[in-house]
């Protein structure tokens, strides 16, 4: 940001036209215009330092190119930046359904006596039954195949597959209340989750989703 100390000096500093090969140091323009956000240092380490900000606009004039570069840069990384909040919101909802879902284990599966270790085998082999309906596999069967990733199988879904299995864990709770046996949940949640991708992946190659 640079500031004029009069408008005398506004005038005096632009008085010549406003031509692309009109010269005025950074020095000058200092000192002229109490710059700030730039230097200019002479001697062996010296150059001339500015904002990036400032840089940026320098180099989007001096370079049409550049300039198209940026702008294509930053629209790519707004994409990102939205899809990834979007996968974010998806599984954060994923987990909240979750405990509408291990609230319906803890409910209706898991007896009273058992101890705090078999409960958790209940609540896994649950947790499986979505994820064979929804990916084919158990939480183990992924970690064998992927020893190199980190998390689990739900970190490295999709934002369908998400909502997917969002949807599933809320129908799995309400089957589970119903008193349905875990086997025919499974082939009911895995027919949902097949015809629920299609919808939300559209053959048609429309965009549900943005």
């Amino acid at each position: 940001m640079c500031r004029f100390n009069s408008l005398k000096s506004c005038k005096e500093t632009f008085s010549v036209p406003s031509l692309n090969r009109f010269i005025l140091s950074v020095k000058q323009w200092v000192e002229k215009t109490n710059s700030k956000g730039i230097i200019a240092k002479a001697g062996r380490y010296g150059g001339t330092y500015a904002h990036k900000d400032i840089a940026f606009e320098f180099a989007t004039w001096v370079s049409p190119q550049f300039k198209l570069y940026l702008l294509k840069e930053f629209q790519r990384l707004k994409e990102e930046e939205q899809a990834q909040l979007g996968w974010r919101a998806k599984r954060e909802l994923s987990k909240i359904n979750y405990r509408i879902h291990t609230d319906a284990i803890r409910q209706n599966l898991i007896p009273v006596e058992v101890t705090p270790a078999q409960a958790g085998i209940i609540y896994a082999e649950e947790a499986d039954v979505l994820n064979v309906a929804m990916f084919g596999m158990t939480a183990r069967m992924w970690r064998e195949q992927n020893p190199g990733l980190k998390g689990n199988i739900r970190d490295y879904a999709s934002i369908n597959e998400l909502i997917c299995l969002s949807n599933m864990e809320n129908l799995n709770a309400v089957f589970i209340d119903q008193g349905i046996p875990q086997g025919e949940r499974l082939v009911r949640l895995n027919r949902i989750a097949i015809q629920q991708m299609r919808v939300l992946e559209d053959d048609g190659g429309r965009k549900l989703l943005e």
